[in-house]
């Protein structure tokens, strides 16, 4: 299993015990572990579960095998602490992102971008894939950019990078940028 992604790690202090965390495209658990481990209550989805079936029983967690391209928004509003995108894309899931966020709530993004397509070959299909600047074109009317980054990793692949808070009534005044 690979590690969890440094960006999502950067974050996931910020979120407090028993948090309601919605890991969407799964796939290895890398992230569903992470937020076990941190004591918050998982909800993973992913078209293929057989990559965490290991998983299946583990208190807090709710494993879901879901084709949520082709099937309705199954979440309610103000639903999830926190959610989770890595490395997967469908542009018409973020109003539903926004609406399943509790207020307060921290969005937490990293995919690959058309840079990845020109050096890797993948993804492919451009549906998979972000243009410059567009996950802060893509972030809901009115949310808190906490953080943004766009550009290459320490393993050249092509990412965009998002944080974004859903306003509330009550919601952290600052997020830690990490380093300490």
């Amino acid at each position: 299993m690979r590690y969890p992604s440094a960006w999502v790690m950067r974050f996931a202090d910020e979120l407090p015990a028993r948090a309601r965390v919605l890991d969407l495209a799964c796939g290895e658990g890398r992230h569903t572990g992470l937020f076990l481990m941190k004591g918050c209550r998982v909800t993973a989805v992913d078209i293929d579960l057989s990559h965490v079936e290991a998983l299946a029983g583990t208190p807090g967690l709710t494993l879901e095998c879901r084709d949520l391209e082709n099937e309705p928004w199954p979440y309610g509003e103000d639903q999830f602490d926190a959610i989770v995108v890595t490395n997967y894309l469908h542009r018409p899931h973020f109003p539903n992102y926004y609406a399943s966020l509790a207020p307060g709530g921290l969005f937490i993004m990293e995919t690959f971008t058309e840079v990845n397509t020109r050096i890797w070959g993948r993804p492919r299909n451009p549906d998979h894939y972000l243009l410059p600047g567009e996950l802060l074109r893509l972030a809901p009317s009115g949310v808190r950019i906490v953080a943004y980054e766009e550009g290459l990793t320490e393993l050249d692949y092509g990412v965009e990078r998002i944080v974004w808070m859903k306003p509330g009534p009550v919601e952290k005044l600052a997020v830690s940028l990490g380093g300490r």
